[in-house]
Order: structure tokens, then C-alpha cells, then sequence
């Protein structure tokens, strides 16, 4: 992805904890079919492998598995907060009108080779801890092994693992960091200001500058 030098995000645990508070993922990927892309719930191991490993299933009646069984590299993309940010936020504006409004935003971009996964065990364990993860701050937990295991095995039937190996991490931290700290605490205490919570939840991230 494009991404300005001075939006760069290299700090690995930063990219992690990331990628760890993404609910939904998109898998992109380019093959026979042409160019896919699912939006799937995701576990990332952040430490396994150089750069962490990802685990998902996709539904077998989707067909982008059969392009990441022929091999390449695919890209998972972990949206993060983001804020449309206007220029009125700038208090340099009243001694220079030359500005524009611009989008602040968080994302991570993860690369690598796809395994694809047909084992029903291994199946089961993805589902499994996908399903602890999202379970777990309830009162009363929903577990994969309260559903009748005939159901279950049909189910599982009906998906594929997948495996992604992350190859390289791309981290876009867009924080209005090409501006000066003044105008910076204005865009903080504008989005902070703000009645839309995704605004307020951008500008919490700005307080880490």
C-alpha cells in the first residue's frame, strides 16, 4: 500500500496488538478466478514464525481457497479506527487558509503464503478457538462442543481451514503527524469533540504522539 514516510508504523508489538483487536479481516488474493476477497474473523499467532501466523476458515462453497491451494502470496488487510478530519481542527488555519481536509486512519497490511487446510481436526480447532475468543466475556460461554456432533461434523464439512504465514507486515499509522503539534491537539480535541464515537476512538490513538 501507498504510505508516506512519516505514517510508517515498524514497531512489531505495535502491529501485533493491531492485528489482535481486528474483529473481521479481508483476504485478498489474485488467481485463475481473477482478483477475490472475504471478509473473515481471524486468530493471529503473533508468535509463530518470523512475523506471526494467521488462522481462519472460509466456506468450502467459496471458491477463493481453490486459487490459494495453487500457491502465491495473499494479503490480509486489519482495518483499524479512522476519522475524516477537517481543516477548521487546524489552528494555523487563521494565518494560513492554505489547507484541505484529509482522512486520518489505522490499518495493517500482512503478506504471505496460504496452506490450505482440510483436516477435520485441525478444522475444529480453528472453530474451536475462534469461537473461545468471542465467547469468552460472556456469562455464559457458548462452547463448538454444545452443538450435536453429527450437526458439527456436517458443518465442518461445509468449510476449509486456512494458514497464512506472514511473509511481511505493512503498518499505516495516519495521525496527522506532517503537522505541527499545535495544529495536532486541535485535530485531537476536534475528534475528541466529536458525537461519532469511531471520531473519538481515532483520537484516543492521537494521544499516543
Amino acid at each position: 500500500m501507498y504510505n508516506n514516510t512519516s505514517h510508517q508504523e515498524h514497531d512489531l508489538d505495535r502491529l501485533h496488538r493491531h492485528m489482535l483487536q481486528t474483529r473481521l479481516a479481508l483476504l485478498v488474493s489474485q488467481g485463475d478466478q481473477g482478483l477475490l476477497a472475504t471478509h473473515l474473523p481471524v486468530l493471529v499467532e503473533a508468535g509463530e514464525g518470523e512475523f506471526g501466523t494467521v488462522y481462519a476458515h472460509l466456506a468450502r462453497a467459496n471458491r477463493q481457497w481453490q486459487d490459494l491451494e495453487q500457491g502465491g502470496e495473499a494479503l490480509l488487510v486489519f482495518p483499524g479506527a479512522d476519522a475524516y478530519v477537517s481543516p477548521s481542527y487546524y489552528p494555523s488555519k487563521a494565518d494560513n487558509p492554505k489547507v484541505v481536509p484529509t482522512w486520518n486512519y489505522l490499518a495493517v497490511h500482512a503478506y504471505g503464503p496460504v496452506e490450505v487446510i482440510h483436516n477435520a481436526q485441525s478444522l475444529l480447532d480453528i472453530v474451536t478457538r475462534l469461537t473461545e475468543r468471542h465467547e469468552q466475556l460472556r456469562d455464559e460461554p457458548w462452547k463448538v462442543s454444545d452443538a450435536p456432533s453429527d450437526y458439527l461434523d456436517g458443518m465442518l464439512r461445509a468449510i476449509v481451514g486456512i494458514r497464512l504465514s506472514i511473509s511481511r507486515l505493512q503498518g499505516a499509522r495516519k495521525l496527522s503527524q506532517n503537522r505541527s503539534a499545535h495544529d495536532i491537539a486541535g485535530v485531537r480535541k476536534g475528534l475528541s469533540a466529536s458525537n461519532d464515537h469511531l471520531d473519538n476512538q481515532l483520537a484516543a490513538h492521537m494521544r499516543d504522539l
